[in-house]
């Protein structure tokens, strides 16, 4: 015993050693780290294409190219493009022997394709000259036409009608919007009558095609073409894309996508999934074939009368679309991406699991997926499947104290190898403690999942306060991930530690876990809050109770704003994007129908959900000081329910300071604009956490919680 507990201190010096060398985390570290995007294998399984980015705090100083590397790590990644601009949407050829993507350069006034020949020396050639862009490229199964998508007017024939529409806008004496159905605007960009398009060309010709101009599908109201939703069929002679036709409906009407055929040569598009009802059904994305061609998979949430739904990969039979089953994770898991094995005989998928993304598997037609392997920690995004023999399985790995890097997954799932270490070797040098997990039953028998983070240069004899962080959403999870616009690390840099809680309606633990929030949407998750801050105080001598804040972003800041009202259990509070009327928030928001049914029914019934759980209604209770900061381009969290937070809070003398952004919408993007929110957040933790900093703190929620 006696050597066992002399090999534990010697770990233990080591370990301290080991984090004293390193330093704490500065926004700097955070902001100016690297970034990895979304590798693409390509279809020989023999190389791996993934656009990097290297941030910078001057918008015209910023990096971002694409990179190569081996899938068998057998060199280091190389950097493929070096033109100044950015290099987006990577796609190979069949034969893996070209590269297409989307790029500015030189004298394009917007986004266009080019294509480079990966056997041959030489730079990247343009191959579209398109007046309203060019992205999200694929090859025809034969290489022999390139398929984009581009931004249209929604009334123009074709690419000189729309230009010719552009000049007649620019030159209006007037500006005005009008509308005649709903929505009118999309989380920070007012909806202004242009549509996204499908175009295909052949390469090397400037024959660029609108495949959907003119067609009855787009002259519809609700028309909408899915992000990244077209796939080439495999006789390359038709388009299979995502489309709602009833987003106009959402006002009163869950909305869904359906699947659709378009022939290359025009014509109008076909419907593959789905009733002639115009309400919403099951919604379907993501459509993806099998290597023989024989099968069509995809993406689909049913459509039931909760407003989440975890999402299931469909199998049809090609090309007669018969239903050929439906894959789901255990007990109705998120499903976040999936890919299809190179012999055709499984679909391996990643999904949500208590803080983690992890690798499942199931043969063609199985219903349940089973569980494969995981990380030690972290987590996986972004699964790519290539090679015509051996299967190579790509993705992009991150934990909390790991920036995303390329990975090779091995054949188990249990593990992988290293394809990349751009942000690496600083991440190892900051001071950055693991996430570790708890869980708790609360008031109402259902299992909560934690996760701790300790501050830097931790000392077990110590007493830290507790920094309570709620996730957006609600239906998302907090993850062991680097997270770049609420980082865990940096906002305990000073010293607390940050405590992370799946409540109930996060997508943490299946379907049915999820959707227990629909009629309690603030009171519930808010009690597993509280819970949680008194289980982690109970559970780690090292926190000190009388010291702890609660902040959140988003739903988050939902949460923070019924927090306000409903306890003086904290200290401070910080609320970013966060309604505090949920009447409003109906009303002006760019989604509303789903708020609706969560609450039990429209606003002018006044059911329960309205009457109880609405936070401005409980402002005579507002006591505990709060920071409150909102984007002005916010149309998902309006700006209006920042100024009536803000208004209700002056009424009642509550301390508080209130930042706008005006340039930032339901995130802050900008560098210096997130340094300074940072810093915000940092002097006002530090105001009322750790007393000494700034004179302490007198307000009458912090003396009570002292």
């Amino acid at each position: 015993m006696r050597l066992i507990c002399a090999t534990c201190f010697l770990f233990a010096t080591a370990a301290s050693l080991q984090a004293a060398e390193r330093r704490v985390i500065t926004h700097e570290d955070l902001w100016l780290m690297p970034r990895v995007g979304a590798p693409v294998i390509s279809p020989d399984g023999k190389h791996v294409v993934f656009p990097l980015s290297e941030p910078s705090y001057k918008k015209e100083e910023q990096v971002a190219d694409l990179w190569l590397v081996p899938s068998d790590g057998s060199q280091p990644p190389r950097r493929f493009t070096s033109v100044k601009g950015t290099e987006s949407d990577p796609a190979w050829s069949d034969d893996s022997r070209r590269l297409a993507f989307s790029a500015k350069r030189g004298d394009d006034k917007e986004n266009q394709i080019y294509i480079i020949d990966m056997d041959r020396a030489g730079e990247a050639q343009r191959t579209t000259r398109i007046s309203t862009g060019a992205a999200a490229p694929q090859f025809s199964p034969d290489g022999s036409h390139i398929l984009f998508t581009s931004s249209v007017h929604a009334a123009a024939l074709n690419d000189a009608d729309s230009e010719r529409l552009d000049k007649e806008e620019k030159d209006r004496k007037f500006k005005a919007r009008t509308y005649t159905s709903y929505p009118i605007r999309d989380w920070d960009k007012w909806i202004d009558g242009k549509q996204t398009h499908l175009f295909v060309q052949k390469v090397g010709a400037q024959d660029a095609r609108d495949l959907l101009a003119g067609t009855a599908l787009v002259k519809l109201p609700g028309f909408a073409l899915a992000k990244g939703s077209a796939r080439w069929t495999p006789d390359g002679k038709a388009i299979v894309f995502a489309a709602s036709r009833n987003r106009n409906r959402a006002a009163f009407s869950f909305i869904n996508d359906d699947l659709w055929m378009v022939s290359i040569t025009g014509g109008e598009p076909r419907r593959l999934t789905g009733n002639e009802a115009l309400d919403g059904g099951d919604s379907w994305s993501s459509p993806r074939y099998s290597h023989d061609g024989r099968h069509l998979f995809a993406i689909v949430e049913p459509r039931t009368d909760k407003v989440y739904n975890a999402r299931r990969v469909a199998m049809l039979d090609w090309p007669s679309m018969r239903d050929a089953g439906r894959i789901h994770l255990p007990d109705g898991r998120e499903i976040t991406d999936f890919a299809i094995s190179s012999d055709g005989k499984s679909v391996e998928m990643l999904g949500e699991d208590v803080g983690q993304v992890k690798l499942y598997r199931a043969p063609l037609r199985a219903g349940e997926a089973s569980l494969v392997g995981a990380p030690e920690r972290g987590m996986y995004s972004n699964l790519e499947i290539g090679g015509s023999r051996s299967p190579v399985r790509i993705a992009a790995y991150q934990s909390a104290t790991e920036p995303p890097e390329i990975v090779r997954l091995h054949a188990d799932g249990r593990g992988f190898q290293r394809l990349t270490t751009f942000a690496s070797a600083k991440a190892a040098a900051l001071d950055l403690p693991a996430v570790e997990n708890f869980w708790f039953s609360n008031q109402r028998g259902q299992r909560i999942h934690n996760m701790i983070v300790r501050p830097p240069a931790f000392d077990p004899e110590k007493k830290y306060p507790l920094l309570v962080l709620m996730h957006g959403g609600p239906y998302s999870q907090w993850q062991d991930a680097w997270v770049l616009r609420w980082n865990y690390h940096l906002l305990g840099a000073d010293g607390y530690v940050v405590l992370l809680t799946n409540y109930v309606g996060s997508t943490s633990q299946g379907e049915a876990f999820a959707q227990a929030i629909q009629g309690d949407p603030l009171k519930g998750p808010a009690d597993d809050i509280n819970q949680a801050a008194d289980e982690a105080i109970t559970r780690y001598a090292f926190i000190d109770g009388s010291r702890q804040c609660a902040a959140g972003a988003s739903y988050g800041g939902h949460l923070a704003n019924w927090l306000q009202g409903t306890t003086t259990h904290y200290r401070c509070l910080i609320s970013h994007a966060g309604l505090v009327n949920l009447e409003t928030q109906w009303g002006t928001s760019d989604n509303s129908y789903e708020r609706e049914i969560s609450s039990g029914g429209p606003v002018w019934q006044q059911g329960a959900v309205w009457r109880e759980q609405n936070p401005i209604r409980l402002a005579a209770h507002f006591k505990t000081p709060v920071l409150v900061s909102f984007g002005e381009n916010d149309f998902r969290v309006p700006l209006n329910n920042g100024l009536e937070y803000w208004t209700a809070l002056q009424r009642q003398q509550v301390e508080g300071k209130l930042i706008i952004f005006p340039d930032e919408n339901h995130w802050i993007m900008s560098g210096e604009n997130s340094r300074y929110y940072y810093d915000q957040v940092r002097d006002w933790l530090r105001h009322y956490l750790i007393p000494d900093a700034q004179g302490g703190n007198t307000s009458p929620a912090a003396a009570k919680a002292q």
